[in-house]
């Protein structure tokens, strides 16, 4: 079947933004009217219960062009770019930010199909360029309006929507799957290894640097801003290891006239520590797989430089620092020096035999491929049978 594509913007009766009330002179209130911000779209819903700032009647009356309705489709056009989601029928009165686009559509569209395809690859690649290194930090009303957008027939639209409903629904389910199984890991590393703080199996203790040489960053470099920026390298953000997995396309563009020194590239293999950020996400630790051959280090990220033979197995580490002790003792301790942190003595275990935890983290990931299989199976089974085969 041959779809026509056509211009967003005639599909819709209303593409505009919102606005910052202290910018016309207006303030926030601690209560009253919702105002909406990026993160307050999410998985291709808009959640105004939490994270939600609140404007007054007056202000809301003034900010009149951005005043959201039920039904209108919400699109992050700053920062996070691209992010979509719908406001329920239901929603009260409404008013968002000027990082927040608001899509009022006409009858010629399934809202549903809409949303789908704002956040699919082909819209994603109008927007930010079809080139793995493009960037783009602001979305215009302009740009929303002439993105190209293929249209079924209405019946078609509900038919696409109905089975991209239920595929993020599988996804939504084995996401909560993936997050209870890193609960999981964790409380397997604690049983096997014991708390790294109060060290009940009286593991040996040594300081970091018996196994770290250095902690080595990158450099503080202003990166490009602008609209559809590609360059030939791009510096990482702290963000691309907060989450505690490396995600490269958390980056900026570089000046193609800084030549970066060769350490700073990211390398395959490295264990990243974020040394800057809120004191919850201080020490926030990413092992990297693979890596673009075109990113670097900032200043605010390290990686671990292992002293050489090699004493410890990075996963490890890695998984070390994800517990809960652990992450609690670095909030305690940071004070933004390499030298501080590889002086501390809060690591038990760390030196155990690079077989043995091998060994663990094939288990651990056998494992945790049955759990995706067969999600029945309980976590005192897993716990079980890791200690037959670790310890018989």
């Amino acid at each position: 079947m041959n779809v026509v594509r056509t211009r967003l913007l005639n599909l819709c009766k209303v593409i505009t933004k919102g606005t910052t009330p202290t910018s016309i002179g207006y303030s926030f209130s601690d209560s009253g009217i919702g105002f909406l911000r990026v993160q307050n779209i999410n998985g291709g819903k808009v959640n105004y219960d939490q994270q939600t700032l609140f404007i007054d009647e007056l202000t809301h009356k003034a900010l009149s062009r951005s005043q959201i309705v039920g039904g209108d489709i919400l699109v992050s056009i700053a920062g996070t770019i691209g992010r979509a989601g719908i406001v329920p029928d239901n929603a009260p009165p409404l008013n968002c930010n000027q990082a927040v686009a608001i899509v009022r559509t006409n009858e010629d569209i399934f809202r549903p199909y809409l949303r789908h395809w704002l956040e699919s690859n082909d819209a994603q690649s109008q927007i930010i360029g079809a080139t793995v290194t493009g960037t783009i930090s602001n979305l215009s009303l302009t740009q929303i309006g002439n993105l190209q957008i293929p249209l079924p027939p209405l019946e078609e639209q509900k038919r696409i929507a109905e089975i991209l409903d239920q595929a993020e629904e599988l996804r939504t389910k084995r996401r909560n799957a993936i997050a209870q199984l890193d609960t999981l890991t964790q409380s397997i590393f604690l049983e096997m290894f014991g708390d790294p703080v109060t060290n009940l199996k009286g593991w040996d203790i040594q300081p970091i640097s018996a196994y770290v040489a250095q902690f080595q960053g990158g450099k503080s470099i202003e990166a490009e801003s602008g609209e559809n920026i590609v360059t030939r390298n791009r510096v990482l953000k702290v963000s691309a290891v907060t989450q505690m997995k490396f995600r490269p396309e958390e980056s900026k563009p570089l000046p193609d006239s800084y030549e970066p020194s060769p350490e700073h590239f990211v390398r395959d293999g490295d264990l990243l520590f974020s040394r800057a950020n809120t004191t919850e996400m201080v020490g926030a630790v990413a092992y990297v797989k693979t890596s673009p051959s075109n990113l670097l280090l900032p200043d605010k990220l390290w990686r671990f430089v292992w002293k050489q033979p090699t004493k410890v197995l990075p996963l490890f580490v890695w998984v070390l620092f994800q517990t809960s002790v652990v992450r609690r003792e670095i909030s305690r301790r940071a004070t933004g020096t390499s030298g501080s942190m590889k002086n501390s003595k809060l690591w038990p275990g760390c030196l155990v035999y690079r077989s043995t935890a091998i060994y663990l983290f094939n288990l651990i990931n056998l494992i945790i491929v049955n759990l995706v299989k067969n999600v029945s199976i309980t976590g005192k089974i897993a716990l079980y049978l890791i200690k037959l085969y670790f310890y018989y």
